[in-house]
């Protein structure tokens, strides 16, 4: 579909507004690296224009050559048209101030739980203790490849059901020449594990929107795979499982990190005899809970009369 060209826009600040504008009239839904038009648009002009995202302000008044309008404009059409998140149609997203490579066979990055191995996961562990991670559920293989760059020792087993989503991780892998501390296996949770292996620290942002949820999500995240998003009823259908077998695969003196979004109340009211460490983010963000290996010992039978 060819793009109207629109010579009156002159400079990036212009495309930038003029895009801004036009996808809040088209009412799209964000949340996929950005949470407004603005910031959409911003991002989409960078990318068009082979910028960085941070593009200092002073460059916004800079003009632009007519291919370079219409290279964004086009951009800016296919957001409006595909109603697609904006990393598919770069192949880009960041997370915890990390490029990764990204398409249709994962979700787009955004965790919180990029602030959390920021900071290495302190104070629950000590990072220069740290020598093996596990990410569970692991898609692109962003959270357990910033595990990698958190733990410069460790090494970090990501693992997927999927085969689309492991072959993305492992171009994310050698985009980051992280081979061969960083693995990517096909698993399904802890069954293809092997016995015996254990970890410091497990993480896992595995799939945990309701039914309800499902049926109420917008264009945008219907773009994503169901795979990663679906977790029955509830949306705990995969937390369950991982609270039920983390204990034979945690070290002493090690942490089980999982992300369950806006079912963290269902799963708060399942079992409200567990202190469950519910993690908060000076970036926003939430859902995300912290066991112990020494309290999901403590509280194994709970999990396993819940199955």
């Amino acid at each position: 579909m060819p793009v109207i060209d629109i010579p009156e826009l002159q400079t990036i600040l212009d495309l930038i507004r003029w895009g801004a504008s036009r996808f809040v009239q088209a009412d799209l839904h964000f949340g996929h690296g950005t949470d407004n038009a603005l910031d959409e648009a911003a991002y989409l002009a960078s990318h068009a224009l082979h910028l960085p995202p941070d593009l200092p302000r002073d460059y916004l008044q800079a003009h632009i050559t007519p291919a370079e309008r219409e290279r964004t404009l086009e951009l800016f059409e296919r957001r409006l048209r595909e109603r697609r998140p904006a990393a598919y149609l770069t192949r880009q997203a960041f997370f915890a101030g990390l490029d990764f490579y990204v398409d249709e066979r994962v979700l787009v990055p955004r965790s919180p739980l990029a602030e959390l191995i920021e900071r290495e996961f302190t104070p629950w562990v000590d990072p220069d203790g740290v020598q093996r991670v596990l990410d569970l559920c692991t898609g692109s293989g962003c959270i357990g490849i910033a595990c990698a760059y958190a733990f410069p020792e460790a090494e970090v087993e990501l693992t997927d059901v999927s085969a689309d989503a492991l072959a993305v991780a492992w171009t994310n892998i050698e985009r980051h020449r992280l081979q061969p501390r960083v693995q990517a296996r096909k698993a399904d949770l802890f069954e293809g594990l092997e016995v015996g292996d254990v970890f410091d620290i497990i993480v896992s942002n595995p799939p945990y929107v309701s039914r309800e949820e499902m049926a109420g999500l917008p264009p945008e995240y219907r773009a994503e795979p169901a795979l990663g998003l679906a977790a029955g009823e509830e949306g705990l259908d995969m937390a369950l499982r991982i609270l039920r077998g983390a204990p034979k695969f945690l070290r002493s003196g090690g942490i089980l990190v999982v992300e369950t979004g806006n079912s963290d109340h269902a799963l708060a009211r399942r079992f409200p005899q567990v202190p469950f460490t519910w993690l908060e983010f000076e970036h926003g963000g939430h859902g995300v809970f912290l066991l112990t290996a020494e309290q999901l010992e403590e509280y194994a039978t709970v999990f396993s009369e819940d199955a």
